[in-house]
């Protein structure tokens, strides 16, 4: 395969608009190249399998031809992902029209990572820019994460579908795949970034000024009294957050956020801007909605996409007197325990509690973002006494009887041991102080004897160095 040519340089920094054309049609032809290889089962050699293509702006005998600077497509673990699409019933056709039919949309990044965020048309698609040292880690985390997905296909774990690199003129640009955890038919009332910890976790004054804001742990109890579920949405939702951390943390894995996307219904003609409902027509990717990620294991039929109900998968929940729905996702997983995070605990330990940090090793991490989870932010609807407490009514009277006849020995039993301690306090003092007196100076003696065989052991070892130097 030959090397670019020198005309490559005139794309040193990237712009939107190439990058964007770059990433729809790099991944268009990885995907419809792959369409000529026969389905097979996933070997472990397939992960770490990474195909190479240049693409010149004048086409080539293999690629076509384009108006964007002359670039080259790597596709990690072609064979792998193509399995993870399936697996979530994403057709090949589909996955290329939700990416390639119309321009890529480009979302604000409310973190602190200098990550690029573009949004498929139709809803379903979230692509993101990572680091080298994610996507690394994301390619040695494949074998695993392809057993956890067998073994759990609902899950709030990101979904990855594709993993890419585009070079031109000496920059990489690493690209994911994933799944789109807030729908924009919707309108989010409220956004939130969560992690469980405190330390500096108020959103800056700069994302307070955006018209739709991320949140973060503290903004979070100061606005909010924790999102109520009923008993079995909540045990489940709980449930499948435990599952997730347990995983995360047997990968090492530290530093990830709950997002979280709070609509309000009482506001629900405030819906997303108009053509955003694409997606209630178009593919549904199964087990990608909220609802569908946290539901019991399978029970053995095959799974459908959720039909439209006008709530998009969002979980049902109550904040005081207002009803919502809930989408939510665990994000930003690609982030070990390495050196470097150690470094960073350790030197912010320094200056504040190491324990509410954001980065932290990862078995104290999972614990800490369940109990955050499980007690501040979600919480359980306790049911209503309705008909129960009548009959509770009608029978105070003779618990009240019960309960007195099970005090009456108690109280008798109390009686009886006041008055043998008043007998006590009534006995003369002296009795009290001379026993006291006695066992302090036993114990007084005890130590002033061991002492004086310590100084004595002490005089007689100097006395016999004394006797060796002369």
């Amino acid at each position: 395969m030959s090397g670019p040519p020198s005309n490559m340089s005139v794309w040193s920094q990237p712009t939107a608009a190439a990058l964007k054309g770059a990433i729809q049609l790099g991944i268009g032809y990885a995907v419809g190249n792959l369409t000529s290889k026969p389905d097979r089962d996933v070997l472990m050699q397939d992960f770490y399998m990474v195909e190479s293509v240049f693409l010149p702006s004048e086409g080539s005998n293999m690629t076509p031809a384009h108006h964007f600077p002359d670039f080259r497509l790597k596709t990690y673990a072609p064979l792998a992902f193509r399995y993870f699409r399936e697996l979530f019933g994403i057709k090949a056709d589909d996955y290329l029209y939700s990416i390639c039919n119309e321009p890529l949309l480009e979302l604000s990044n409310p973190g602190a990572s200098s990550s690029w965020f573009y949004l498929t048309s139709d809803d379903e698609f979230i692509i993101k820019t990572v680091q080298h040292k994610e996507a690394e880690f994301l390619q040695k985390l494949l074998p695993g994460y392809y057993m956890n997905l067998n073994q759990n296909p609902r899950t709030l774990l990101p979904k990855f579908y594709g993993l890419y690199c585009i070079q031109c003129a000496g920059v990489n640009i690493r690209l994911v795949v994933m799944n789109n955890v807030l729908p924009r038919a919707l309108k989010m009332h409220y956004k939130y970034d969560l992690k469980g910890s405190t330390y500096k976790r108020h959103a800056s004054r700069k994302e307070r000024a955006k018209s739709s804001p991320t949140f973060k742990d503290l903004d979070f109890q100061e606005m909010l009294e924790g999102l109520h579920f009923d008993g079995d949405t909540y045990s489940a939702l709980m449930k499948t957050l435990q599952r997730d951390c347990r995983v995360l943390e047997s990968f090492k894995i530290m530093d990830y956020s709950l997002l979280l996307g709070v609509h309000v219904l009482d506001k629900s003609l405030e819906r997303g801007a108009r053509g955003d409902s694409k997606r209630l027509n178009g593919q549904r990717v199964l087990y990608s909605t909220a609802l569908e990620s946290i539901q019991g294991e399978g029970d053995g039929k095959v799974a459908e996409p959720v039909a439209d109900d006008d709530t998009m998968g969002g979980i049902p929940a109550k904040h005081k007197d207002e009803k919502l729905l809930i989408f939510l996702g665990i994000i930003d997983i690609l982030q070990s325990y390495r050196l470097i995070k150690k470094m960073e605990h350790s030197w912010k330990a320094l200056v504040h509690d190491g324990d509410t940090v954001s980065v932290h090793r990862p078995g104290f991490y999972a614990d800490r973002f369940l109990n955050f989870m499980g007690g501040t932010v979600f919480k359980k609807i306790h049911p209503l006494r309705g008909a129960s407490s009548k009959r509770k009514r009608s029978s105070i009277h003779a618990m009240r009887s019960a309960s007195q006849e099970v005090l009456s020995p108690q109280k008798e039993e109390k009686d009886e041991r006041k008055a043998q301690s008043m007998e006590c306090l009534d006995r003369p003092c002296s009795h009290l102080f001379i026993n006291y007196t006695t066992h302090n100076l036993l114990g007084l003696y005890t130590n002033t004897h061991h002492a004086i065989s310590a100084l004595s052991f002490l005089y007689a070892f100097f006395v016999f160095l004394c006797f060796v130097q002369q």
